[in-house]
This record gives structure tokens, C-alpha cells and sequence, in this order.
């Protein structure tokens, strides 16, 4: 089976870009199960209820997220009422929400979908180590194909974390730095890994945002408001194959599609 992931959606071009190319790339790769990271398809911070209702059309199996999640106060609602929008499994016990999503693909094979943050240069939260393996715990016997969005500041703790969870989970893809990485490859023991999946978004920018705003908050360390940027949109992403009675996967391909609106 095929695992079609989506990085982090930025503002109304990365939602424009992928309303427009993910029933494609759906097709073109076969993909039995769609995960796209959302965490900042409002303005480029946060997921507002219409924002979720307009994604909610597409082909989407899940939904991911992380820090920013709690940018719009609407968020709870949303967190506290739909299952498949997930906020990192690490926070404290009783934040709303939940970090773990099991769904099936259209053939009756069960997909979970971990969402964890990272620690170093982030908040001071649970143990993404930890607790990922409580989840593991919890899901053994009952789900083989397991995939995990890390999202997470530094190179090193996604690294880690791929290696921690390797043979044990199906995938380790990275977010919230919005870079792509050119570091996919399977791990040895049969988990597929990429450090970040970058951003489906603005490519003339810093991150997404107008690279003027950005420049200007460096230079004079005072703050200035940012703004989604407009130009060089492209989608990024993988596709995981996996074994569907193992849960190991055998290939992983970046995926970077131009929008050519841009």
C-alpha cells in the first residue's frame, strides 16, 4: 500500500496549491491513504472552522499539526469534536484533542497516524520518546502500518527519533521547519525516514512569509506583523510504500509539484 503525505500547508496558497494538485497526485501514485500536516493553513498560523471545512473536501484520511495548532482559539472546538485533526500526542494529560488517529483505507487496512512534538528549541513538553512508546504499546496486535509526523525544530531530535522508532513504526517524516530535506532513505530495520518534508506553500519567502517583514525583525529585532507570501507556491511532500502485514516500508520519494498559478 501506498502513504501519500502532505508538509505543513501554508496560508491560502498552500491551500489553493493543494486543493488544485492532491486529487493527481492521489491518482498518479496510487496513494490508499492521505496525511497532510495543517498547523498553518489559516493565515499561515493555526486552522479556523471554514479553513477546516474547506480541507475537509479533499481526499484526506488525516490531519497533523503542531505548535501553531493553538494559534486560533476556534481550534478547541474543532480538536474536541473531529477525531482526525490531530494536535501533538506529547502534551500534558487533558489538553484537548488527541495525538494518536487509527483510520482504514478503502481496502480495510488500518493506518495509524502519530502526531508528536519536539522538544529542543520548542516547548517543555512530554517526552516525544516516551510517548511514542506508549502509543505503540496501546496499538500492538491491533495496527501493522503505523506512520509518524515529527514536527519538530532541530535535525538531530528528528534524526534520533527516526532511529529510536525504526523497525517499529512504518515512517518518521519530519515538519515544521519548512525546508525540504534531500535525506529520504529507509532505515535498517524497515522504517521509512525523512528529516523534513518542507512546506506546501510560497517559495519567494522566509518559511512562507513575505521575506521583506522577516528581514526587518532580524535587522531591528523589534517586531513587525508577518504576511504569507504570494510568488513560487509548490507543494511538497512523499509517497511511503509499505508492506500492509509487516508495517515496514520499501520506498520513500520526495514529492515537489510547481503550482503553476504561482
Amino acid at each position: 500500500m501506498k502513504i501519500l503525505f502532505i508538509g505543513d500547508v501554508v496560508g491560502k496558497p498552500g491551500r489553493r496549491a493543494l486543493a488544485r494538485h492532491l486529487p493527481f497526485l492521489v491518482d498518479e501514485h496510487l496513494a490508499d491513504y492521505v496525511i497532510v500536516n495543517i498547523e498553518n493553513a489559516a493565515g499561515g498560523f493555526g486552522v479556523t472552522a471554514s479553513v477546516f471545512a474547506e480541507l475537509n473536501e479533499l481526499p484526506i484520511h488525516c490531519f497533523t499539526s503542531g505548535n501553531h495548532i493553538w494559534d486560533k482559539k476556534e481550534v478547541v472546538e474543532i480538536l474536541g469534536s473531529e477525531d482526525r485533526l490531530l494536535r501533538p500526542a506529547n502534551y500534558p494529560r487533558g489538553a484537548v484533542g488527541s495525538g494518536v488517529h487509527v483510520g482504514e483505507t478503502a481496502g480495510g487496512v488500518k493506518v495509524a497516524t502519530i502526531n508528536l512534538e519536539g522538544r529542543v528549541f520548542m516547548k517543555s513538553l512530554e517526552c516525544p520518546f516516551r510517548t511514542a512508546d506508549g502509543i505503540l504499546d496501546e496499538l500492538a496486535g491491533d495496527v501493522n502500518v503505523v506512520f509518524v509526523d515529527f514536527h519538530a525544530e532541530v535535525t538531530s531530535e528528528k534524526q534520533a527519533l527516526g532511529f529510536y522508532l525504526d523497525g517499529r513504526v512504518s515512517a518518521v517524516v519530519g515538519t515544521h521547519t519548512h525546508v525540504p530535506t534531500a535525506d529520504e532513505r529507509i532505515l535498517p530495520a524497515g522504517t521509512a525516514f525523512q528529516t523534513d518534508s518542507g512546506m506546501t506553500g510560497p517559495y519567494e519567502s522566509v518559511i512562507g512569509m513575505k521575506a521583506d517583514k522577516v528581514v526587518r525583525r532580524f535587522l531591528y529585532q523589534t517586531p513587525f506583523p508577518f504576511e504569507v507570501a504570494k510568488k513560487d507556491v509548490r507543494l511538497a511532500g512523499c509517497v511511503i510504500t509499505v508492506d500492509e502485514l509487516s508495517g515496514k516500508a520499501s520506498t520513500i520519494e520526495r514529492i515537489m509539484v510547481q503550482d503553476a498559478d504561482s
